[in-house]
């Protein structure tokens, strides 16, 4: 919201519903792009995978390459994206970078909407 006056929209068109408010508290378009960055994270099957690997495990990007098939600049270039996105986070431990799922209520639905997807339990006991 730009300024605390919110200015009237007024619809083209009645239909005869009366959640007129429901106009005032849309999501305006910069919210949506940044959910629409999450969902075309989740849109690609290689991060999907590396995804669902974080949500369940710390890795480096050498295990997560080696999951995944993949070469290890590919996989960083995923794992950047995901970072970008704030779904994973990455700490350093010597010349070593593990990656694991942010602690975030957004990374954590994340998190359940993929295994829900997947039909699974949370190999971890997780919820």
């Amino acid at each position: 919201m730009e300024n605390e006056e919110m200015k009237r929209i007024i619809l083209p068109h009645d239909h005869g519903q009366k959640d007129e408010h429901i106009l005032e508290v849309m999501p305006d378009e910069a919210r949506c792009a940044g959910a629409a960055e999450i969902f075309q994270q989740l849109s690609d099957g290689t991060r999907l995978q590396i995804l669902w690997l974080l949500c369940h495990s710390e890795e480096c990007v050498c295990n997560i390459a080696a999951a995944v098939g993949m070469s290890m600049p590919a996989v960083s270039h995923h794992l950047r994206n995901l970072k970008q996105a704030g779904l994973i986070r990455s700490r350093r431990e010597g010349k070593e970078v593990y990656y694991s799922l942010m602690d975030t209520p957004k990374a954590r639905l994340v998190h359940k909407m993929v295994d829900d997807v997947f039909e699974m339990n949370c190999p971890g006991g997780q919820e």
